[in-house]
């Protein structure tokens, strides 16, 4: 996969150096080019904002290095086939869609990435209607807050897509029983010692009895899920909860009417 980022603030990026999506770069996992905005400008200021028309607080980013840059990307894209595939632009805003882990997954696919961090009031929005000539112009957003730049929201996609890409995570099997890779959060987990500060490791986990096991980080994942965001469990498949799932919930909180799951303070006595 290649990436490329672009950014006033390349220097924020050096953390992609760093753990494994580093060594991923390294490995020739990952083609990932920084790219500094203020590069494709042409006055001895390296001017790369200025005032916004109609008023208002704040300052815009001008559209001319933009649009050299993403230009240039587009030029070198491995995405561009005659079939009219396009890479992808991610704009990280905060009115874009909520970057989650089946997006993730759905980005890990693509062939080449771009991210356009934005910085002061944001980008001048010619830029992305430019830019969609040549790009899927994708405004995602990590979360309902605002941050300075886009430049945080960038490390947090480009790790979580990355390690989906086949080879960067060494063993695959961790992937499957991550938080939100099934709709729950994932299950808590302990390691040596047995016993620390009083604490015991729960007894069920030395069993070696596999299928308990199974049960009980099952039931620990809804459990977890039910407390801390009951927003995912509503959103479950109720068809693919067993008896022993549907127990649980129901303990926590939640029932199975008319095939739906619901918080049972929201069912209307008979």
């Amino acid at each position: 996969m290649r990436i490329d980022v672009v950014s006033i603030f390349p220097e924020y990026l050096a953390a992609l150096d760093l753990s494994l999506i580093g060594k991923a770069r390294r490995d020739n996992l990952l083609d990932l080019n920084v790219h500094d905005l203020r590069d494709y400008t042409h006055d001895r200021h390296r001017k790369v904002d200025d005032t916004p028309y109609g008023g208002g607080a704040g300052m815009v980013m001008k559209p001319e290095p933009w649009g050299e840059v993403l230009n240039r990307i587009a030029t070198e894209s491995p995405a561009t086939g005659p079939l009219g595939e396009k890479p992808i632009l991610i704009v990280p805003a905060p009115a874009g869609a909520v970057f989650d882990q089946a997006m993730a997954y759905e980005l890990a696919e693509a062939q080449h990435l771009t991210f356009a961090c934005g910085r002061y009031e944001g980008i001048d929005e010619r830029v992305l209607e430019h830019a969609a000539e040549s790009f899927d112009v994708r405004p995602v957003s990590i979360g309902d807050y605002v941050l300075n730049g886009g430049e945080v929201a960038v490390l947090a996609m480009v790790e979580a897509i990355g390690r989906l890409i086949p080879g960067v995570i060494g063993n695959p099997e961790s992937l499957v029983e991550e938080s939100h890779s099934d709709g729950l959060l994932e299950y808590p987990v302990y390691t040596k010692p047995g016993s620390w500060q009083g604490r015991e490791v729960p007894e069920v986990l030395l069993s070696g009895n596999h299928a308990k096991i199974a049960r009980f980080r099952r039931n620990k994942q809804l459990e977890r899920t039910a407390a801390r965001r009951p927003d995912l469990i509503v959103e479950l498949d109720a068809s693919t909860l067993n008896r022993h799932d549907r127990d649980t919930l129901w303990h926590n909180g939640f029932a199975l009417v008319e095939g739906r799951i619901v918080p049972k303070d929201q069912i209307a006595p008979e």
